[in-house]
């Protein structure tokens, strides 16, 4: 598999730590929940929301969220330590780049993905991390009783939640990761467990000359977003599960962010049964973290950890990706960077 340049790695734009202090290092991270927590008081409260207009004063904010003005500053004043909302000399806070993702109705927003990552579902999760260590079983099954995603079957608000919190994060990656690729002018995409479709929907609007198949469960299929007036007639749904029968008859199959939740074995599973349902020389493209070597920082090496915390899955480096690949038959071509904290390797079947 040809290599290419890393990622662009993840670097912390508010973190004002001295690196040269490690006693002060240590500190922000064991500070860590604090700044989670109050991230996630922000956003349960639609403070970004009361901003959209204006700077407000704490009391201005707290008048139409219905809270106490002087603890609602102190939150306030710890988020525009890093960036997160900014106080200007009158003592009101406004929105900076970060606190805009926070609003609801921004077009890229971060709203639900911070309501996610916050939620107890995960912070019980990473708070087990020790006995995940320990035995090898993810934190969350130890917490919960059962898997990450039979518990979720069983709670559809907090499904609902997931499924949006992920593609908050997902959909703008979407159009980077589709703008890195060179794909075929003609054929059919099939994207393997693409949930809403956002990943297909811009590979069909940046690639008119495609049409697409959307596969997953039939309660994600069916809050697909695909039905836009200029993919009329070039695309379909197509409900399933990736561990049954696979759909064929593609050109080009997708997996976005679906190997990493799952190990090695079930991994393997699941390219031998797409394997199966294609013929030689169909091309797979896997749109995930690729973790670099050493001690540099990566987004990857972070959401491994979530992986470890809360699934038996991981993020993988290009020599454990290449690895599946050939177990399954498929041949492994090439990584492709992009411009953001995910890369896509490229396969061939055989």
């Amino acid at each position: 598999m040809t290599t290419s340049p890393s990622n662009p790695p993840y670097t912390s734009t508010f973190s004002s730590t001295p690196t040269g202090d490690p006693g002060a290092v240590l500190i922000d991270l064991m500070l860590g929940h604090i700044y989670s927590s109050a991230l996630r008081t922000a956003v349960e409260l639609g403070v970004a929301d009361c901003l959209a207009d204006g700077p407000l004063t704490p009391e201005e904010i707290a008048g139409r969220t219905g809270t106490h003005a002087p603890s609602l500053r102190r939150v306030l004043r710890l988020l525009a330590g890093r960036g997160v909302f900014g106080e200007d000399e009158k003592g009101a806070f406004g929105l900076t780049p970060a606190a805009e993702l926070l609003r609801a109705d921004a077009p890229v927003s971060q709203h639900d993905g911070a309501l996610l990552l916050t939620n107890e579902l995960f912070q019980r999760s990473v708070a087990g991390m020790t006995g995940a260590v320990r035995t090898g079983v993810p934190a969350f099954e130890a917490a919960y009783g059962m898997p990450l995603f039979d518990y979720l079957a069983t709670q559809p608000e907090l499904q609902k939640l997931f499924d949006r919190g992920m593609s908050s994060f997902s959909g703008p990656l979407d159009d980077i990761v589709t703008a890195a690729y060179e794909f075929p002018a003609e054929g059919t995409v099939i994207d393997v467990g693409g949930g809403r479709g956002g990943l297909l929907r811009t590979v069909l609007q940046r690639n008119p000359g495609l049409s697409g198949v959307l596969f997953d469960q039939e309660q994600t299929v069916r809050e697909h977003i695909l039905d836009v007036p200029e993919l009329a007639g070039r695309w379909r749904t197509e409900p399933g599960d990736f561990f049954s029968k696979l759909p064929g008859g593609g050109d080009v199959y997708l997996l976005k962010n679906i190997l990493h939740d799952w190990n090695d074995e079930d991994s393997v599973r699941i390219l031998r049964g797409l394997r199966e349902a294609v013929r030689p020389g169909v091309r797979l493209l896997v749109v995930e973290a690729v973790l670099p070597a050493g001690n540099e920082p990566h987004y990857g090496k972070a959401a491994d950890i979530i992986m470890l915390s809360t699934l038996w899955g991981k993020e993988r480096t290009e020599a454990e990706f290449a690895a599946l690949l050939r177990e399954s038959g498929f041949r492994p071509v090439r990584v492709v960077p992009t411009a953001s904290w995910q890369s896509i390797v490229e396969a061939e079947a055989v």
